[in-house]
């Protein structure tokens, strides 16, 4: 049953704030009257107010500077003035300052009335329709995952399922797809998601690093080894373990990863006892795992056991009806961090990015629209706000997709004089996928660039 609309009138005169309030009564809403400024900012906090009726002439704290009040508490506050002295003046002040109507004095009972409602009625179909809104995005929301592409809501019920189970999951897609938020989301949905989750990433840390990251180690069980250190199988017990980059592990690493699989127990670096693993194994990889089995750079016993359960995520530029509602979600969550007030992008802009390939996917999509924000003069980011690659608008002369990639991040590189950092950043891509990019289009820094 939907509650009682709630109005508060503001007025100093005792005979017009009586006989409203009693008007209003007897349509049926619940009223609360303040005398004046003050007393009225006392009684604001006590609920959520449908409309605020507000006299512009009050002894103290005036119309126009309580509205203002209402507004910095809850900016979307619907507040008509009154006043008994309308001029043109004052009804554009009025509204200039946020007021949703104004309202001349005296007032017609029966005028009064059919006008309250009509605003009422309109508040209304617009609290459904942000309601509606936001319990359709809800539908294509999956913790910090957003999608309306039809693969993509196929993950999010395969996810929805294997969540429950204590299965392995190999997750596969380009950089930035959003393999790590995918893994999270498993975790999430699974009863160990009050237990911790641990990412680590595999391609970042040379082979000594990441076994000592992995298993831990025993005091002095290596120079420098002074004490005692839990790797992440230990930490991650009763949680998930994510390894990001399998792909990128020595074979001497595959073959311990293997052993815990499938002992579910392993020694920290120089110990001799045995830690019974209880935490959950999820991995993934931005390569091809089948080729490089067959190169001999990756093992068909641990492709295999990591790949019980099997997921695959499709790159951006293959649902491209995602671009709007990840831009959307860009631009809340940027609002938030930024303290701004973007509410959109123009359509030309819109058109500049659904053209564009993304070949940094989403996280590319993620740092074009932060730049966007803090260049953006206007409450919407047009199309100038938006920093593409060049080959876009030079057009691609008839070259592959690698191609405009290789020429692109070449490009990228050279003007941030081959700093990884930088140029990755610029790119939305990490560092590892950047020097994966550099070995695979065979990229060379120029002497003296």
């Amino acid at each position: 049953m939907d509650r009682k609309v709630n109005i508060l009138v503001v007025d100093d005169e005792e005979i017009v704030r009586d006989s409203l309030s009693s008007w209003l009564i007897d349509d049926g809403y619940e009223v609360a009257a303040a005398e004046n400024g003050t007393k009225a900012l006392e009684i604001f906090p006590s609920r959520e107010w449908d409309l605020c009726l507000v006299d512009l002439k009050m002894p103290g704290i005036d119309g126009i500077q309580l509205m203002e009040e209402f507004k910095r508490q809850v900016p979307d506050q619907l507040v008509i003035i009154m006043t008994a002295f309308a001029t043109v003046d004052t009804a554009v002040k009025a509204m200039k300052e946020g007021a949703y109507d104004y309202m001349v004095k005296p007032f017609n009972p029966e005028d009064l009335s059919i006008t309250i409602r009509k605003i009422i009625e309109h508040q209304k179909l617009v609290r459904e329709n942000i309601f509606l809104r936001k319990e359709l995005k809800k539908q294509y929301r999956l913790h910090d995952m957003i999608s309306k592409n039809h693969k993509i809501l196929e993950i999010f019920d395969l996810v929805r399922t294997v969540a429950k189970s204590n299965s392995t999951v190999l997750i596969q897609g380009e950089s930035g797809t959003g393999k790590e938020l995918l893994a999270r989301a498993i975790h999430e949905e699974s009863l160990r998601r009050e237990a911790p989750f641990i990412s680590v990433s595999c391609a970042s840390l040379t082979e000594t690093l990441l076994e000592s990251e992995l298993f831990g180690y025993e005091k002095g069980a290596f120079t420098g080894a002074d004490s005692l250190k839990r790797g992440k199988l230990e930490l991650a017990q009763d949680g998930t373990l994510f390894l990001d980059e399998i792909g990128d592990i020595s074979l001497k690493l595959q073959m311990d990863l293997l052993r815990v699989l499938e002992q579910k127990e392993f020694r920290r670096v120089g110990g001799s006892g045995l830690i019974t693993i209880t935490s959950r194994i999820l991995a993934a990889t931005n390569r091809d795992l089948k080729k490089a089995i067959e190169e001999g750079k990756f093992r068909n016993d641990l492709f295999y056991r990591l790949n019980v359960i099997s997921i695959h995520l499709p790159p951006l530029r293959e649902r491209k009806e995602d671009v709007p509602l990840l831009v959307e979600h860009f631009i809340d969550r940027f609002n938030i961090e930024m303290d701004k007030k973007v509410e959109g992008v123009s359509d030309g802009a819109m058109r500049v990015l659904m053209e564009h390939d993304w070949p940094g996917n989403a996280r590319e999509l993620r740092n074009v629209i932060e730049r966007a924000m803090v260049v953006a003069k206007d409450t919407r980011i047009s199309e100038a706000d938006i920093s593409l690659p060049a080959s876009r608008k030079e057009g691609t002369n008839g070259k592959s997709l690698g191609d405009i990639e290789k020429d692109h991040i070449l490009r990228i590189l050279v003007e941030n004089r081959w700093n990884i950092i930088r140029s990755a950043q610029v790119l939305g891509i990490d560092r590892v996928t950047l020097y994966n990019k550099i070995k695979k289009y065979e990229l060379k820094k120029e002497v003296g660039a």
